[in-house]
């Protein structure tokens, strides 16, 4: 029996943005990773503010203001938030 194995590329974020629906990851290599906003609760809660104070780590985001962690990796796989 095979393993399929899936080269996934730099899956480092470069920037993140929000639309009225979606919560939008670019990232390193130019890749956008678009996800529904109503699968992070608490960021569709979140205020602009709050939105807005993130910070990329090595493989996700991080917003301290709801403590809130999103993995790259997660996002790709369609994993939703709690």
């Amino acid at each position: 029996m095979s393993t399929l194995e899936i080269d996934v590329g730099d899956l480092r974020a470069r920037s993140v943005d929000f639309t009225a629906t979606e919560f939008v990851v670019t990232l390193a290599d130019g890749r956008k990773i678009a996800t529904p906003l109503d699968w992070y609760p608490r960021l569709k809660r979140a205020s602009s503010a709050e939105r807005a104070n993130y910070e990329i780590m090595p493989m996700g985001i991080h917003c301290p203001d709801i403590d809130e962690d999103l993995g790259i990796a997660g996002m790709l796989a369609g994993r939703r938030g709690a």
